[in-house]
């Protein structure tokens, strides 16, 4: 009996284990599919969403980046200065001595300043300052000398530059030199040019006893022409005349010259060639000026460190002026050359007062800072 049990109940076991794991199985199921049902059901704005953990980052993560509130663009470019335009007027017609202004015009150093500078030639030397004193001009060159005698005469004029440092100009005498000739000039006749020639060479050639003699003939005024008047035997000598070029050119025509320099004479020594500026506006373009005259520093120690270089850029760039009279004034043009154009020598501007006064034709010394400047300091 016993034994037909155990027999029995070994299917009875297996069928009943194996229906409880199908009714498992068939429970797990169902509650699969009910949580497949909840994840794929569509989203609306009620839907409650959660994100996990790691994808949130704290506010004290390192490597948090600030997200750009608007659009970056680059920034314009800056517009450069507007350009200043100048108008200088030479003293004469345009020669080497001026070789500093068109050194910085070809080499584009007025441009770097800003500057835009138009150099004229005036038909008539004695307009420049006239033109500057009424505004038509911004700059005009002169002579030292000429620079006193028109301030004297109320002209709003003041030097602040130097392009040349010794005088260009002297006393142009017709025929050779002759030892102990003082006689001899007293009793030549003489031409001038400017006022220069005529209020300060004249007078230290001609005494006073000599003028006022029967026989006496007053110095004429060249109107700017001397070889005309010398080839005409109008006069003996030009009191103020170039000495670089005139006594070549004379020399050309068959007349034979020898030179008699200022400080022959006693007349102290001057700047040759300075360029002025209306001192009614002079503190207002002072900027202006310090441009300029920077421009012209970095010109004449250009010229000086390349001298062949810089006389082909002025013959090309002016050929006019490629000739064996200018080729053979060159080299003393350069040692005359101011290598520091701004800068002022007051005790030769005061001197030159001291001595304008001595001699009569002034009536008061003027301070030197109503003659000329330094641009730089203003």
């Amino acid at each position: 009996m016993l034994r037909c049990l155990s027999r029995c109940w070994h299917p009875i076991l297996l069928s009943l284990i194996i229906t409880l794991l199908f009714y498992n199985s068939a429970i797990y199921a169902n509650n699969g599919s009910e949580e497949n049902s909840q994840e794929t059901a569509p989203l609306t704005l009620d839907t409650d969403i959660e994100v996990p953990e790691a994808f949130w980052r704290t506010m004290d993560s390192e490597n948090v980046e600030e997200v750009p509130t608007m659009a970056q663009t680059p920034a314009q470019p800056l517009e450069p200065p507007p350009v200043k335009r100048v108008t200088l007027m030479l003293d004469w017609y345009l020669s080497p001595q001026h070789v500093a202004l068109v050194i910085a015009q070809e080499r584009g150093l007025y441009a770097a300043q800003g500057l835009e500078v138009e150099i004229q030639s005036p038909a008539d030397p004695s307009i420049a300052i006239k033109l500057l004193t009424a505004g038509e001009v911004d700059l005009a060159l002169t002579r030292q000398p000429l620079l006193h005698l028109h301030a004297h005469n109320g002209a709003p004029i003041t030097r602040i530059a130097t392009l040349i440092e010794t005088s260009l100009t002297a006393v142009i005498v017709t025929g050779e030199e002759q030892v102990g000739a003082g006689s001899t000039l007293a009793g030549l006749h003489y031409g001038y040019t400017t006022g220069e020639g005529r209020d300060l060479s004249i007078p230290r050639l001609l005494p006073r006893s000599v003028q006022q003699t029967d026989d006496f003939t007053p110095p004429v005024n060249l109107h700017f022409d001397p070889i005309r008047a010398m080839r005409e035997n109008q006069i003996d000598a030009v009191a103020d005349g170039f000495y670089h070029y005139l006594p070549q050119q004379l020399a050309t025509e068959g007349i034979n010259t020898h030179v008699i320099r200022f400080d022959e004479l006693d007349i102290p020594r001057h700047d040759g060639l300075v360029v002025l500026a209306n001192s009614d506006t002079l503190v207002r373009r002072a900027d202006t000026w310090s441009r300029f005259v920077l421009a012209l520093e970095q010109a004449s120690h250009w010229i000086i460190d390349n001298p062949d270089a810089a006389w082909a850029l002025l013959i090309s760039a002016h050929p006019v002026l490629d000739n064996d009279i200018n080729a053979s004034a060159w080299e003393d043009i350069l040692r005359r050359m101011a290598l520091s154009p701004a800068a002022l020598d007051n005790r030769r501007y005061a001197g030159f007062e001291t001595f304008l006064h001595q001699m009569g034709l002034t009536q008061a010394t003027l301070p030197v800072s109503r003659l000329a400047v330094d641009p730089h300091t203003l």
